[in-house]
């Protein structure tokens, strides 16, 4: 069974599941996710806002506008709230949480893209699962160092359809420092099961100032994402936090 292609397959039903109710709630870094609450931010440039968990020390809200915000020829859906728990990825751990360490917020937000010639009628090409997290103190700069280490003793691991690669590489001249993280598969359907070939998913990590954005790009349905396109969704994510950070 061939991976499946996106042409020609038409988008039939919604795209993305009901937005979560906007606000921002106690209990700090312990918690990657987060309960609704009834405090919402401005919203920018999304009409939904994203749920925070935050730090009991102080009310930090992370605006939509943190966010990245993908050029008009990338963007398929306006982006929606998700649950931070959810939008983390894991490979051979739980790598990308926070683990409570001076985080004082937490947010995230999902979105789909298409490229930029693709007939409006098609599926999307990709899903977008942005998580932002606030820091205080050295956090933000102790969580870089931490994932980075963690991704040097995760290079493979096994998962029921085989073998799964991980590489991790420094992303140059994206925001204070960041890491790109590419995780190759084996393929599958759409119904999950196997199919010919592997499918590729990458993790972007970027510090700007405070903050820290993990970026999960994959492709629909189980197809591969387009690592071209890592550099403008990067950009994008340095621009969020820019807006919010500096």
């Amino acid at each position: 069974m061939r991976a499946p292609s996106r042409r020609g397959r038409m988008l039939g039903v919604p795209l993305l599941v009901t937005a979560l109710l906007a606000g921002a709630c106690g209990d700090g870094g312990g918690n990657d996710g987060g309960d609704a609450g009834a405090t919402p931010t401005a919203a920018a440039p999304s009409s939904a806002t994203p749920s925070a968990s935050q730090s009991s020390g102080g009310r930090v809200t992370i605006p939509t506008s943190a966010f990245a915000d993908l050029p008009p020829e990338l963007r398929k859906t306006e982006a929606q709230p998700m649950e931070v728990t959810d939008a983390l990825p894991e490979l051979c751990d739980q790598e990308f949480r926070s683990g409570g360490r001076s985080v004082t917020a937490s947010a995230a937000m999902m979105s789909a893209y298409k490229k930029p010639k693709d007939p409006p009628e098609n599926v999307p090409f990709g899903t977008l699962h942005q998580t932002v997290f606030a820091f205080e103190g050295t956090g933000a700069a102790d969580y870089l160092r931490r994932v980075r280490g963690a991704m040097e003793s995760c290079r493979s691991f096994q998962e029921s359809g085989g073998t799964v690669t991980v590489r991790s590489e420094p992303m140059a001249r994206t925001g204070d420092e960041a890491l790109l993280v590419t995780v190759t598969r084996p393929a599958t359907g759409a119904d999950g099961s196997p199919a010919e070939g592997q499918a590729t998913s990458q993790i972007v990590v970027i510090r700007v100032a405070d903050a820290v954005t993990v970026v999960h790009d994959q492709g629909w349905e189980g197809t591969s994402n387009d690592p071209g396109l890592s550099d403008d969704i990067a950009g994008a994510a340095v621009r969020g936090l820019d807006s919010w950070q500096r």
